[in-house]
């Protein structure tokens, strides 16, 4: 897999895992909610391509403006904290600096390879209504005739859909940062507070455990 587009594709999905409400109605069809964030998304990219390239505040801005509205970022950072997001390993207080440093670190680290962004494409896989309350809606990102598989887990929550969890070409990108988590708790000694400080999430590394 070329790892410029790679790294482009992983930083956008990931960036839509990194913030607050969302408005979807909440009669709107998953297929037709996930659609309407990645064209919002690619729609602004492509438009705003020449003046990205040296610019990091206005590729923070459209993260911002077109991601952060349809996320549940609470249960992202939980699915990454796994047992340490409970009351028995950390306080209220610790948990919201988790979320608020992993939001940042999303940001500062994956927001740049959006103005990379070009001529890439997508389709929606056909999609079947299982009356789930975390339906599953997969699109295939095309990159010169090689398709990688997304799959964007989402959550009913009673009047809009969010986007809970993504999976990358067989790769459960919250699964994925959890063992990263937990390695660097370990590495600072059971310290959770430096563990949150000092975790950096690695998606090229989570994406290429798969080879």
């Amino acid at each position: 897999m070329n790892t410029l587009f790679k790294q482009t594709l992983t930083a956008g999905i990931l960036s839509t895992m990194i913030a607050g409400a969302a408005f979807a109605a909440p009669d709107e069809a998953p297929p037709a909610f996930v659609k309407k964030v990645a064209d919002g998304l690619i729609m602004r990219l492509k438009a705003d391509h020449a003046k990205l390239q040296n610019n990091p505040a206005a590729v923070k801005a459209i993260v911002r403006q077109n991601l952060d509205p349809y996320v549940d970022a609470p249960a992202f950072a939980r699915i990454v904290m796994g047992t340490y997001a409970t009351n028995q390993y950390s306080t209220a207080a610790q948990r919201a600096k988790f979320e608020a440093n992993f939001r940042e670190t999303l940001i500062e680290n994956y927001g740049s390879a959006f103005a990379k962004f070009t001529n890439q494409t997508y389709t929606i896989r056909p999609y079947k209504a299982t009356g789930s309350k975390n339906p599953v809606v997969t699109i295939d990102f095309n990159n010169n005739g090689e398709k990688i598989p997304v799959s964007f887990q989402l959550a009913d929550k009673g009047s809009q859909w969010k986007i809970r969890n993504i999976n990358v070409s067989g790769i459960d990108l919250g699964l994925q940062f959890r063992n990263q988590f937990t390695a660097t708790v370990k590495r600072n000694g059971g310290n959770l507070d430096k563990a949150i400080a000092n975790f950096k999430p690695d998606a090229e590394a989570a994406v290429e455990k798969k080879k």
